[in-house]
């Protein structure tokens, strides 16, 4: 009696994700199909699948020739696959105890063979397979299997591609609902405005420092609401932040409030472009500082008067001493209303969205906020007292960073306060990442601190590297676009002149591409193209540069070049052989050819890549004219 396949270790944790992936139970989908088709032309079988093994049942994303769409998984062949490394084959099921008594095999489908190979995730864990299945036994070549395996790879970089698009919806979730937090618990009011001075975004300690709830404040503008006598002065502070005169400003000014009193506030503003360099949103925080002036004012009041008072009557020095008394009174209430609102700034600061450090003039850390201890990895309580550079600062720039603190210390002059600095940063478990920080010195008490806001933009400079490569890549061939030849054919002139070695330019024009669009279709074109550059990817070096410039135009850019023409004439006329060969489609063969046109840069000419180029290209349009097919010029 054949027994079922064990569960795999990591059955829980596969699961989980495999339902997280929401893949089961799906609509078809081409990326998939396209797959599948592929497995039974190249493999010569009858029936090929995505199968995705789910905890009681095997379902099939992907299915041809088959009609059921799932099967019970104590039958499934691909629940032994998940268990193996490589590919798992079963030449004849009848003659294998495993699966002889099998109803996939002993029912009405008859299967006799089976080759499946695992479909694994970013961590290795093993989803289904995509197998190949036959109602007669069959042996499969190495090339077979190579070739299923290589399809299996295609699978799980499309599985790996829906994980890792999840897991950054996750990330991105899970930083919007703590910038929420954020904004709306902190203690002073916060406002995003925009360019024309319109209220975007208020937090609730906003609305109640003002007396608005936050739809009246839409409806009025930040210059609205100031106190007529202090919109002058920020409106040069707002044209400053537009005009990148400044980064931030800070001033007390006075808002109006609900009930038409003026409200004093302590603000700060910084302006937010987009990346057209496009002012974008103002940032406001504001600070209530009213009893503060309500308290200065008093003090001022009392001093004037004692002064008055002492001038004029020294009888009355009990009844002054007793005001000047109420008047220091009031002082000390003042003062520590001040130490209270320096509390909550502190709060603020150690949950600000930046990570802050301050250390003092021997580089020893004396502030780490909350941030800090997310971005870098040590708590406050193992950060504070040590030195910066033995945290953060990687090993071969620490030198330098105690140098720089000295030189400062010594001269007061700097080249990194006060600027946007990126630079990178070491966590705790090793790993480097980019910070974008802000470093500005302090003078207390004639010693000096050094106060750092910093912000990790590993994940963004990726982002705009991954952006600008996409820019440089054809994305049908993944080839490079003519954009990408334009920056990279004048470097590689460049090193030719330094390395004294000649380079070729292949001008490569296909020859009949048109008449596979007309008969079998645009996808049967796209099918082409791709195994053209596949075809060049395969017969050129790897430090030559390939390159898509357009329709049905490739180049090829061959470097330190030794023998001149007579070598790049040798390589293309094996590009021209090995693109006369068929091309085996879905709806049919599709039959092409070549004409190369040749360009050679001699290093020193001072020939310019424009017209490298344009001499590659006459000569591609002669060797069409030559009757195509052909490699011009001859010598």
């Amino acid at each position: 009696m054949a027994q079922p396949a064990s569960q795999p270790p990591d059955e829980d944790e596969r699961l989980a994700l495999l339902h997280g992936l929401q893949l089961l139970d799906s609509l078809p989908e081409p990326a998939f199909d396209r797959i599948t088709r592929l497995a039974t032309r190249l493999l010569g079988v009858p029936m090929a699948l995505v199968s995705l093994v789910d905890r009681d049942r095997q379902w099939f994303k992907s299915r041809v020739g088959l009609a059921a769409t799932e099967t019970p998984r104590e039958q499934a062949f691909c629940a032994h696959a998940i268990l193996q490394t490589g590919p798992f084959v079963v030449t004849d099921a009848l003659e294998d105890a495993r699966f002889a008594d099998n109803p996939l095999v002993t029912g009405a489908l008859g299967l006799r063979f089976y080759a499946g190979v695992p479909i694994r995730t970013a961590g290795g864990l093993a989803l289904g397979t995509l197998c190949a299945l036959d109602q007669r036994p069959r042996t499969l070549s190495a090339d077979d299997l190579q070739t299923l395996q290589d399809l299996a790879d295609m699978v799980s970089q499309e599985v790996q591609l829906r994980e890792s698009l999840l897991a950054t919806q996750h990330r991105l979730d899970a930083s919007e609902r703590r910038f929420r937090a954020v904004f709306e618990l902190a203690p002073v009011g916060v406002a995003l405005v925009a360019p024309d001075g319109g209220w975007i975004g208020t937090n609730a300690a906003l609305s109640a420092l003002l007396g608005y709830d936050r739809d009246a404040l839409r409806r009025e503008t930040l210059t609205g609401l100031t106190w007529v006598d202090d919109r002058a002065a920020e409106a040069t502070l707002l044209e400053a932040l537009r005009q990148r005169q400044a980064e931030r400003y800070t001033l007390e000014k006075r808002y109006v409030h609900a009930n038409g009193e003026p409200v004093w506030v302590r603000q700060s503003v910084s302006l937010k472009f987009n990346a057209a360099g496009q002012p974008e949103y103002f940032v406001a925080v504001l600070e209530d500082i009213g009893a503060r002036k309500a308290a200065e004012a008093r003090l001022d009041a009392a001093m004037r008067e004692l002064e008055q008072r002492v001038a004029q009557r020294t009888d009355e020095l009990v009844q002054a001493n007793a005001r000047l008394q109420a008047a220091l009174e009031q002082q000390a209430a003042s003062a520590r209303a001040l130490r209270q609102r320096e509390a909550e700034l502190t709060a603020v600061l150690e949950h600000a969205n930046d990570a802050y450090i301050c250390m003092d003039e021997s580089s020893i850390i004396t502030v780490w906020n909350l941030q800090a201890a997310e971005v870098f990895g040590w708590t406050a309580a193992e950060a504070i007292g040590r030195p910066m550079y033995e945290l953060i600062v990687p090993p071969d720039m620490r030198q330098a960073h105690r140098d720089g603190v000295h030189r400062y210390v010594v001269t007061r002059h700097s080249t990194m306060m006060d600027r946007r600095l990126e630079l990178p940063a070491v966590r705790k478990d090793g790993t480097v990442i980019l910070l974008e920080l802000r470093i500005r010195a302090l003078n207390v008490d004639g010693r000096h601190l050094f106060s750092a806001f910093m912000h990790d933009i590993s994940e963004r400079k990726r982002e705009e590297n991954r952006r600008l490569q996409e820019a440089r890549v054809d994305p049908l061939t993944g080839l490079y676009n003519r954009r990408a030849l334009e920056e990279m054919l004048p470097q590689a002139m460049a090193r030719a002149d330094r390395d004294d070695k000649p380079l070729a330019l292949l001008f490569i024009d296909l020859d009949g591409f048109k008449a596979v669009n007309d008969n079998l279709g645009h996808d049967a074109g796209d099918a082409v193209l791709r195994d053209v550059a596949a075809r060049l990817r395969a017969h050129v070096r790897q430090t030559d540069t390939l390159v898509r410039l357009a329709g049905d135009e490739f180049t090829v850019v061959l470097e330190r070049l030794q023998g001149g023409l007579p070598a790049a004439r040798q390589v293309a006329q094996k590009l021209v052989d090995r693109l006369a060969q068929p091309f085996e489609l879905d709806l049919g063969v599709a039959r092409i050819g070549a004409s190369i046109g040749v360009a050679i840069y001699l290093p020193g000419s001072g020939e310019s890549a424009a017209r490298l180029i344009k001499t590659a290209d006459g000569w591609m349009y002669q060797a069409k004219r030559a009757g195509k097919g052909c490699v011009l010029p001859l010598e």
